[in-house]
C-alpha cells in the first residue's frame, strides 16, 4: 500500500514552496498598488495552512518513497498545486467560474497555454505574473524544481523515482551521480536562458515587467502572455526572431546544451541524431509554410520568412506564442503546423509533444523490419547515438505511441459528438495532449480563447494536459488494478 505519511509530509513541504512562489506575487501587487494583494494574501494563508496540516500528519514518517508512492506523488502533486494555485483568480473575482479557474491554471502548470480569458490586460500585475510564474515552474516539472531545491526532501532513491515519473522523453540522462547536482545543472542552463531571453527582449523595445513574463513563457515553452494579441502586438521582427531563437534553444535537451557549453564539445553537440532531427524537422516545415504562404496569401519572401519560421517553433515546442493569424493561412499549413504539435522538442527540454527522440526511434525500428524481412537472421538493434537501446526500452515506447492514438481518438470523438467540429476536435487533442495551447480552426483559431467550450470538454482537457504533460504512464497507472494491490 501507499506510504500516506511520507506522501502527505513531502505535500507539505511542496505547498509551502507555492505559498512562497505566491508572496513574490503578493510583493510585485503591493509595488503595483493593485487590487490583487488581498486575494494573494488569502491564498498564502490558505496554502500554508494546508500545508501545516499535510506535515503535521506526515511528522515522523520514514524519508523514503517506494515506486508506487513515487508516482502518486507526482500526479497528486501537480492536481494539488492546480487547486490551490487557481484561487488567486477565484477570491479576486478575476475568474470567477470554478472550472475556468482551474482549467487556466492547470494550463499554466502544464505549459500548455490554452487560455479562457478573452481579455488578460484587464488583469493586474500581480495576476499576469502568477499566470507566467505557473509555466516557468512547470517548464522542467515542479518536483523537481522542488529537488533541485531542497535535495534532502526525499531519501532513500526516492528522488530517482520522482525523476523518473516526471522527467520527459524514453532516454532518463544523468549529468552526475547525485540526482541533486543535475538538477542544479539543468536548472541552470534554464534561468541562464531565460535571463538571456529577458535581455534581449528588452533592448527589442519590451518593458521590464513584459521582458521578464514572456521570457519566462517563452523559455518554459508556455505561451501566456500578458497582451491579448501575444507578440503579435509589439510587431518587432527582432522580437519575433529572439523569440524564436529561444523557443528553439529551449526545445534542445538541456544536458546536451550543458555538456557542450561546459565542455565546449560543439561538433559532437551537431553529431547528436535528436537535434539533427529537430533541425531537420524545423527546416523543412518553414519551408514548406513559407512556400504557401508567398503563393497563395502573397507574402513577400521576408514576411513569410518572418512569421513562418515563428509560427513553426511555436508550435514544433509547443509555446504557442503567436505574431499571425494562422487560421487564416492555407489549410496545407494547418496539416504542417498539426504534424509539428504531434512530434513536439527533444526529450529533455521544457518543450512538449511526443518529442523528436522517439519518432527517430520509430523510424530506426521501421527501417529495421524492412532489413530483417530481407535478412532474417540479422541482429539488427536500435541504436541511437552509438548506443544500444534495449528491447524493453522500445517496446514502452510502443506502448506509449498506441495509447498516444487510443488517448487521441477517444478525446477527438468525444469532443466531435458534443458538438465540436471536426477540425477542432482534432487539433484541440493534439494541442492538450502536446501541450501546445492554440488550435487550427474557425472556431477556436490560434488567436481566441477556450471560453466558448463546454464546462465537460473543459475538465477532459485538463486531464489530457496532465496526462500529455506527464506522458501518459505516471497518470494512467493510478488506474490500474495491480498499483492498488498489496504486494
Amino acid at each position: 500500500m501507499l506510504n500516506w505519511r511520507i506522501i502527505s509530509k513531502i505535500m507539505g513541504s511542496l505547498l509551502w514552496l507555492e505559498a512562497s512562489l505566491l508572496l513574490l506575487c503578493m510583493v510585485l501587487s503591493i509595488c503595483y498598488c493593485e487590487d490583487d494583494t488581498v486575494p494573494f494574501l488569502w491564498t498564502i494563508l490558505i496554502t500554508a495552512a494546508a500545508g501545516f496540516g499535510c506535515h503535521a500528519y506526515g511528522r515522523g514518517a520514514r524519508n523514503s518513497l517506494s515506486r508506487k508512492d513515487a508516482y502518486f506523488l507526482v500526479s497528486a502533486t501537480w492536481i494539488v498545486f492546480s487547486l490551490f494555485g487557481m484561487l488567486p483568480f477565484l477570491i479576486g473575482g478575476y475568474i470567477p467560474d470554478f472550472t475556468n479557474a482551474y482549467f487556466e491554471t492547470m494550463s499554466g502548470f502544464t505549459t500548455t497555454g490554452a487560455t479562457i480569458v478573452d481579455d488578460v490586460e484587464k488583469f493586474p500585475h500581480g495576476i499576469l505574473f502568477w499566470r507566467t510564474m505557473t509555466q516557468w515552474i512547470g517548464g522542467l516539472g515542479i518536483v523537481f524544481f522542488t529537488i533541485a531545491l531542497l535535495p534532502s526532501l526525499v531519501g532513500g532513491g526516492g528522488n530517482i523515482r520522482v525523476f523518473s515519473a516526471e522527467s520527459t522523453g524514453p532516454i532518463k540522462t544523468k549529468l552526475h551521480p547525485r540526482l541533486s547536482t543535475t538538477s542544479h545543472a539543468i536548472w541552470m542552463v534554464y534561468i541562464i536562458l531565460t535571463v538571456a531571453c529577458m535581455f534581449f527582449y528588452n533592448i527589442g523595445g519590451m518593458s521590464v515587467f513584459d521582458s521578464i513574463n514572456y521570457a519566462m513563457t517563452t523559455t518554459a515553452t508556455g505561451g501566456f502572455a500578458t497582451h491579448n494579441s501575444s507578440t503579435e502586438f509589439f510587431n518587432s521582427p527582432f522580437i519575433e526572431l529572439s523569440g524564436t531563437f529561444f523557443c528553439f534553444l529551449s526545445g534542445v535537451n538541456f544536458t546536451l546544451l550543458y555538456l557542450t557549453v561546459s565542455k565546449m564539445k560543439i561538433r559532437e553537440f551537431f553529431k547528436n541524431t535528436e537535434l539533427r532531427f529537430y533541425i531537420f524537422v524545423t527546416c523543412t516545415a518553414t519551408a514548406i509554410v513559407m512556400y504557401y504562404l508567398m503563393v497563395y496569401n502573397d507574402y513577400s519572401l521576408w514576411r513569410a520568412f518572418r512569421y513562418g519560421i515563428f509560427q513553426v517553433v511555436s508550435f514544433l515546442t509547443s509555446t504557442g506564442l503567436f505574431s499571425d493569424d494562422a487560421a487564416r493561412w492555407p489549410h496545407v499549413t494547418w496539416i504542417v503546423l498539426g504534424i509539428c504539435m504531434y512530434i513536439g522538442g527533444c526529450a529533455g527540454s521544457t518543450a512538449g509533444g511526443n518529442k523528436c527522440i522517439r519518432i527517430v526511434m520509430v523510424l530506426k525500428i521501421i527501417f529495421n523490419e524492412f532489413r530483417q524481412i530481407l535478412h532474417p537472421n540479422a541482429v539488427l538493434p536500435v541504436r541511437i547515438n552509438d548506443t544500444i537501446i534495449s528491447p524493453s526500452a522500445c517496446s514502452r515506447l510502443l506502448s506509449f505511441m498506441m495509447l498516444y492514438f487510443v488517448l487521441f481518438l477517444v478525446a477527438a470523438t468525444y469532443f466531435t459528438a458534443i458538438g465540436v467540429d471536426v477540425i477542432n476536435s482534432i487539433t484541440l487533442c493534439l494541442s492538450c495532449l502536446s501541450n501546445v495551447g492554440p488550435t487550427l480552426g474557425t472556431e477556436i483559431g490560434p488567436t481566441m480563447s477556450w471560453e466558448e467550450l463546454p464546462v465537460t470538454c473543459k475538465w477532459f482537457c485538463s486531464i489530457l494536459m496532465l496526462v500529455g504533460r506527464l506522458e501518459i504512464f505516471t497518470v494512467l497507472i493510478l488506474f490500474t488494478p495491480e498499483f492498488w494491490r498489496n504486494n
